[in-house]
């Protein structure tokens, strides 16, 4: 994605200019690089990345890096790139500076559609940051500082209903709208083995595991901090947490029924494609007449794609912003082998 080309492109330059320098000993701790974020003028042998979202944490493994979930201590460096919301990013800085030893630096980076310019105001309000650096639409600023951040942590946060959740995590004030629908619209019998595919922090979940027919159900979620919640939220012992790209995830046998209701934005751009494929994931994992209960935003264009999956398509309605669809009975996908 573009915006990563940015970052990686303000980093070159911050360091061609002098805007900072690193340690040649001590590690560098980075929070929350994105999925082929290039980090190569830092050294891999110095770097520690944490980030709980499983694609980015495969992607970085796969490149050799040492990949942590949770942040130590300790580090004489912490690069923090900025997630999409404030409050996130507060707590994403505070956690730097309680990362970073006594007189270390903390690098701040992020787009200003991410908010960079409201971040730096703060942290120069605080007589924290130096003079920013702008580059590729974003800036990039630093600061060393024994301050007290821990005002910036945010706390655990509580839905009306009861639910624990997070900032930085999908919907964290309440269940969206569509969850809401989809929990409503599940039959009485969902099977024995079902698939909360992209559980987030359990909404759906708790609503699945109300119907008599369940046995097992596997809570499928890509992001820790999401599924730590869902742990929480969720106490049946049916329940099995799986953290997991739901993309890729195939369970140890086959389900009965998934359900669903998928992401479609990577960072703040719409890509129907990533719905698309957790509904062939949802198809390739459901038995011969398991059942997909899914939800999505009308606009988006997944009635074609479901038609070319499953030989049965049923509308189940849904509101003026949302579609609710059953698709039963997946349609095995063959390959034909030619040879001599």
């Amino acid at each position: 994605p573009q915006g990563l080309l940015m970052r990686t492109l303000r980093l070159t330059h911050a360091l061609d200019v002098g805007a900072f320098t690193l340690p040649q000993s001590g590690s560098i701790l980075v929070l929350r690089p994105r999925l082929e974020d290039n980090l190569h003028m830092l050294s891999r042998e110095q770097l520690e990345i944490v980030t709980g979202f499983k694609p980015d944490f495969d992607f970085f493994q796969r490149q050799g890096y040492k990949v942590l979930t949770k942040p130590t201590g300790g580090h004489s460096v912490v690069l923090v790139c900025v997630p999409r919301t404030k409050e996130d990013a507060l707590d994403l800085i505070a956690c730097a500076q309680s990362a970073v030893v006594a007189g270390g630096l903390v690098i701040v980076d992020g787009q200003k559609t991410d908010g960079i310019d409201s971040l730096h105001r703060e942290m120069r309000a605080k007589g924290m940051a130096s003079e920013a650096l702008s580059k590729a639409h974003g800036k990039l600023f630093t600061f060393q500082s024994d301050l007290d951040l821990s005002d910036w942590r945010a706390p655990d946060m509580l839905t009306e209903d009861g639910f624990l959740t997070k900032v930085g995590i999908f919907s964290p004030q309440s269940a969206d709208r569509g969850s809401v629908m989809l929990a409503a619209a599940l039959p009485n019998k969902l099977g024995g083995h079902v698939v909360d595919l992209g559980a987030g922090w359990g909404y759906l979940s708790r609503h699945i595991l109300t119907r008599d027919s369940v046995k097992h159900l596997d809570l499928v979620e890509a992001e820790v901090a999401a599924l730590d919640c869902a742990r929480k939220n969720i106490t049946d012992p049916r329940a099995a947490f799986i953290w997991a790209d739901a993309r890729s995830f195939k369970p140890i046998r086959s389900a009965d029924a998934v359900v669903c209701n998928p992401p479609f934005h990577v960072g703040r751009e719409a890509n129907p494609a990533l719905g698309m494929s957790f509904i062939s994931a949802a198809a390739a994992m459901l038995s011969p007449g398991g059942t997909l209960w899914l939800v999505a935003n009308r606009h988006l264009p997944y009635t074609k794609h479901i038609a070319t999956l499953f030989r049965e398509v049923e509308d189940l309605g849904g509101d003026g912003t949302f579609r609710l669809t059953r698709a039963a009975r997946p349609v095995r996908q063959t390959s034909t082998r030619t040879g001599a």
